[in-house]
């Protein structure tokens, strides 16, 4: 596994919209250059962009590059596992839907 984030990396910042039995809502923010750290994803999930722009991921088998663009919803199952990283200069935020069994 990279490093994925010098430790004076800022973190991105996560506030929780809604919670059901069915699903998680939560808006992730990203200053230039924070993370969200290394995790898990426990539940299948959507991920809808408000912001159009570059994402870095940092897994067990090394780095990608997401080119996202507002608006454009797309779909992960569960177990994925990484740091994303927000390679833009200006800030970034996207909306992640998890869906419980």
């Amino acid at each position: 596994m990279s490093d994925p984030a010098p430790a004076d990396r800022p973190l991105a910042v996560p506030t929780r919209q809604l919670e059901t039995d069915r699903v998680i809502v939560t808006e992730w923010r990203f200053a230039p250059g924070a993370h969200t750290g290394w995790h898990l994803h426990a539940h299948d999930y959507v991920v809808v962009p408000l912001t159009t722009g570059r994402l870095r991921l940092v897994t067990r088998t090394g780095e990608a590059t997401a080119e996202l663009v507002s608006g454009q919803a797309y779909s992960r199952e569960r177990g994925v596992e990484h740091d994303v990283i927000n390679d833009n200069p200006f800030a970034f935020a996207f909306i992640e839907i998890e869906l419980k069994p």
